[in-house]
């Protein structure tokens, strides 16, 4: 039945994207679909310098915003306690509910791949298939740009950020008076519990940055970038993480810290692939401009010594 659920859900998110996709976008000169493929796999790899340098310049091109975002961070910390209290005591409660589970490989054996992660990842798999199906390139580059966003997003969230902030994750109920049981803490200034950098998933002083609102984000960013569509893709993301919302275990500013990290990974991958496409159709055209132009012309001549042709040809 699982299996069922899940071919049913890549196939309709195959069709639905590809058909969104062609709505969006027609190819003014069609190509080999594998050369298209080939060229969006070379460009989602040369650009990954670009897209990093695009993050850093995104923090520190207007040093004001940043701190002003810093010291937000830091009340939201201040205040954590309070707020995550609220969180769980009434907002956790109101949104209780448990999306179907899709899990093609039994036991959530693959993360990303089975459980709400298969939501985010199996529409962009969707997406890309129906668009290489399509031989739409821009499809193609969403998709690209969308797991590339993904693993920026564990890279920097889950393998670096969390190994050294090394937050604790709150106690479950904080706003009981019981001690905290091991591995979480009622205490939001928790941090420096280091626990080394792991791949895997672990509780103990993995806290913040919530790498689901990190990854969520940063794909409704591209999709919302690429499609100038707002509403659907912060919509379907928010739907997806507040599903088991207790389960994430984390102080609210984990979560926000997370979503702004993802809007920054998502918008730096889109901006630095609009600057690489421009750049690549600027060569096309200074390229066709230094083109040597020939012209060729057959002039009818007529005289009382000849009747003919004059041939000319100009360059």
């Amino acid at each position: 039945m699982k299996k069922l659920i899940f071919l049913i859900f890549l196939t309709l998110s195959t069709l639905s994207y590809s058909q969104i996709d062609s709505l969006h976008y027609k190819e003014s000169k069609k190509e080999n679909r594998f050369k298209v493929a080939g060229r969006v796999i070379k460009n989602s790899i040369i650009t990954i310098p670009g897209d990093l340098g695009e993050m850093g310049h995104s923090i520190t091109k207007d040093w004001e915003t940043t701190a002003i975002y810093s010291a937000g961070i830091v009340g939201l910390i201040a205040t954590d306690y309070y707020t995550t209290v609220f969180l769980q005591d009434y907002v956790e409660e109101a949104i209780d509910y448990k999306l179907p589970d899709i899990d093609p490989f039994e036991e959530n054996k693959y993360p990303w791949l089975s459980g709400e992660d298969a939501y985010i990842s199996y529409p962009l798999i969707g997406l890309y298939l129906g668009s290489f199906i399509a031989n739409s390139e821009r499809g193609q580059r969403v998709a690209g740009n969308a797991f590339k966003s993904m693993a920026y997003s564990f890279v920097i969230t889950h393998l670096l950020l969390k190994s050294v902030i090394a937050r604790k994750r709150p106690d479950p109920n904080l706003s009981d008076d019981a001690p905290a049981e091991y591995p979480y803490t009622k205490d939001n200034w928790a941090f420096g519990y280091y626990h080394g950098v792991t791949g895997g998933s672990q509780q103990y002083g993995t806290a913040m940055p919530s790498l689901h609102a990190t990854a969520y984000y940063a794909v409704a960013k591209v999709i919302a970038m690429e499609y100038n569509n707002y509403w659907l893709p912060y919509s379907f993301v928010s739907i997806v993480f507040m599903n088991q919302f207790y389960g994430h275990k984390h102080w609210l500013s984990d979560m926000l810290v997370g979503g702004l990290i993802g809007t920054i990974i998502g918008r730096s991958v889109v901006l630095n692939s609009r600057k690489h496409i421009a750049k690549e159709e600027q060569k096309l055209a200074v390229k066709g401009s230094n083109k040597t132009k020939f012209k060729k012309q057959l002039i009818p001549q007529i005289s009382s010594k000849m009747v003919g042709f004059q041939f000319v040809a100009s360059f």
